[in-house]
């Protein structure tokens, strides 16, 4: 697989060339607009932060998040007034305390935006290695900024007349991925020549996924002065009633634990999959990470660890709500040893799995 520490090797590669040839340029009349040289672009796309964790910035993440049909699909007249009038008044300040706990105070940023743009960063040295300059990388966010729209406009402004969209979700969900490429298409729709477009469908089985997350519980076994008596993958939840209308959600964090442990060569008793970021009344996918480890504590189990496989990057519901309220909840049950495994990041196994993703998506692109 391709090294972004071995770019050299591919110095050799001829550069691909999708531009109209110089002659078709020649013969347009002279007050033609200017035409780019023609290039692919590739967007990355995360769920989103808010530009800072004060009320106003708070409440305008919150509110386009939270008003997302594919989030919380209840009728509008029922749930605005309540978002509106209740929610939005007291809720970003409890998400502001909880963003503040974690926020890049350097950068000014979320941890989110800061490792979205690293991962991007090395994104973008792999690709430029493999196809030179025929590629354009770059990301945007489906709530708060940089916005779907700007970064789709941006990559067409650079020439990009075939744009490659990559929501980072290993797992399919309608509240992820499906409104991630909702957004894109949306962009779509606004522009007068429409750039050909792919979107990249989850990749919970790649098995160079699987293998950069056995890779990462492996190195942090390895650091631990005792082994855990059991490892908590906890996934993003959602409602159950999605999984009855046919989301798959579910079915796809189901096999990641399971090709995990097979990977890692476990017995079925040293793994467990779990689901957190319960929202509402409703009854959401089983066993709720908060309760389990709970359960797990009281059972016994005084030595565990947790990583969250559906996440590409590490945010607030795993910097905040695993290290602080989950951790809680373990140790109040009697647990004496608690251990997250950050997110796969821009860690070199991860990034060579995306991009692996990735080239396989682009090709009759550049290939």
């Amino acid at each position: 697989m391709l090294d972004a520490k071995k770019g050299t090797e591919h110095a050799s590669v001829p550069e691909q060339k999708l531009a109209e040839p110089a002659s078709a340029r020649s013969h347009l009349p002279g007050d033609h607009p200017a035409v780019k040289p023609a290039k692919v672009g590739v967007l990355l796309a995360n769920l989103g932060t808010p530009d800072h964790h004060s009320y106003w910035p708070m409440r305008r993440y919150l509110n386009e998040f939270l008003s997302d049909r594919r989030v919380i699909d209840y009728s509008p007249w029922i749930w605005q007034p309540l978002l509106q009038l209740v929610i939005l008044t007291k809720r970003p300040f409890s998400s502001g305390e909880a963003y503040k706990s974690i926020w890049n105070e350097e950068a000014n940023e979320s941890p989110l935006m800061t490792i979205t743009k690293q991962q991007t960063e090395k994104m973008t040295d792999l690709l430029k290695a493999r196809y030179g300059d025929a590629v354009e990388v770059d990301f945007c966010m489906r709530y708060g900024n940089p916005s779907t729209k700007s970064k789709v406009q941006a990559l067409i402004d650079k020439g990009c007349r075939k744009i490659l969209f990559f929501p980072l979700y290993p797992h399919y969900a309608g509240a992820t991925s499906a409104t991630a490429n909702d957004q894109f298409f949306r962009a779509l729709m606004e522009q007068k020549w429409q750039p050909d477009s792919r979107t990249v469908p989850a990749y919970y089985e790649h098995p160079s996924y699987i293998e950069a997350l056995a890779q990462s519980i492996e190195r942090s076994y390895a650091q631990m002065e005792q082994e855990p008596d059991i490892l908590v993958c906890s996934y993003h939840g959602v409602p159950k009633r999605y999984l009855m209308e046919g989301d798959p959600y579910h079915c796809q964090c189901q096999k990641t634990t399971r090709l995990l442990k097979e990977r890692l060569g476990w017995a079925d008793d040293k793994i467990v999959t779990t689901f957190q970021s319960r929202f509402g009344p409703e009854e959401w996918l089983k066993p709720y990470t908060v309760e389990e480890v709970a359960r797990l504590a009281e059972s016994g189990k005084k030595r565990i660890a947790v990583c969250a496989p559906a996440f590409s990057a590490d945010c607030i519901e795993t910097l905040e709500e695993i290290n602080e309220e989950i951790a809680e909840s373990f140790e109040e049950a009697g647990g004496e040893s608690f251990t997250y495994i950050p997110c796969l990041n821009d860690d070199d196994a991860h990034m060579s799995a995306l991009t692996e993703v990735v080239e396989a998506n682009l090709k009759g692109w550049l290939d």
